[in-house]
């Protein structure tokens, strides 16, 4: 009776290392290597879109690092299990705080890989399942500096650079993100949002943050009541009478 293959994703910046560990994955057999990608970014939208049993996710990449694409998949309905590999061991403590089942110093021995891949092999999916509800718990106590946010379609994720972002306000459970191609709601908090990026965004208001980088100015209607205007956004957010003076100062900055 033969088993199912185990479906592997390699994600590495660099050609020769994928290469490499694609001929071992060969030699080690019963694996199929379902796709590959050079960057974080593409490896969260494969994960999402191939569903593999195991990504071998390189650490230090341009752009979205391994780190922080093992905290998006760990959203998806059916998260891989995430193998580190990397030539700097001084990654170790923080690939394991993101829950990940293995990780490997480059240049990968077969011998390891192999162990890895087994122990892969013998999680059921509801412990894969309750890692990933770990990490997405442990992320939102403890924010890393993301370079994206992550919206949820369905069973795959969108994935929002932080760049893009007008700003985020608060509508009960969820959290609506205006960026700019348009409107995305996110699972996370405002007041975790604010932690994470607070050299990056403002509050204007209890249920409001905006992104520095696009604040034009801040107005006051006949009524007495302030709000911000963005750059290349016809819209105008509520501003608390608290916070209008502290948003004016730092426009002069």
């Amino acid at each position: 009776m033969s088993t199912a293959r185990q479906r592997v994703l390699l994600v590495d910046d660099e050609a020769p290392a994928r290469e490499r560990l694609r001929r071992l994955l060969l030699e080690l057999g019963d694996i199929e290597v379902v796709g590959e990608a050079a960057n974080g970014s593409d490896a969260v939208r494969l994960a999402g879109e191939l569903k593999p049993d195991v990504c071998l996710l390189d650490v230090r990449m341009p752009g979205m690092d391994g780190l922080e694409a093992a905290r998006h998949m760990a959203l998806l309905p059916t998260p891989p299990a995430v193998v580190f590999t990397t030539a700097y061991d001084n990654y170790a403590i923080e690939a394991f705080d993101t829950q990940a089942i293995g990780y490997l110093l480059k240049p990968v021995r077969a011998e390891k890989l192999q162990a890895t891949l087994q122990r892969a092999a013998r999680l059921a999916g509801s412990q894969l399942a309750a890692i990933a509800h770990v990490d997405a718990a442990r992320a939102d106590r403890e924010p890393a500096g993301r370079t994206h946010v992550a919206a949820r379609l369905g069973e795959q994720l969108r994935l929002i650079p932080i760049s893009d972002v007008y700003y985020f306000s608060a509508d009960q459970k969820y959290t609506t993100v205006r960026h700019r191609h348009g409107t995305e709601l996110i699972e996370d908090s405002l007041r975790a949002l604010e932690e994470e990026f607070a050299t990056r965004f403002v509050r204007v208001h209890r249920n409001a943050l905006v992104n520095i980088g696009y604040l034009a100015a801040v107005e006051r209607d006949t009524e007495g009541q302030h709000h911000v205007l963005l750059r290349e956004l016809d819209e105008r957010l509520t501003v608390s009478r608290r916070l209008a003076g502290e948003l004016r100062e730092r426009l002069l900055r």
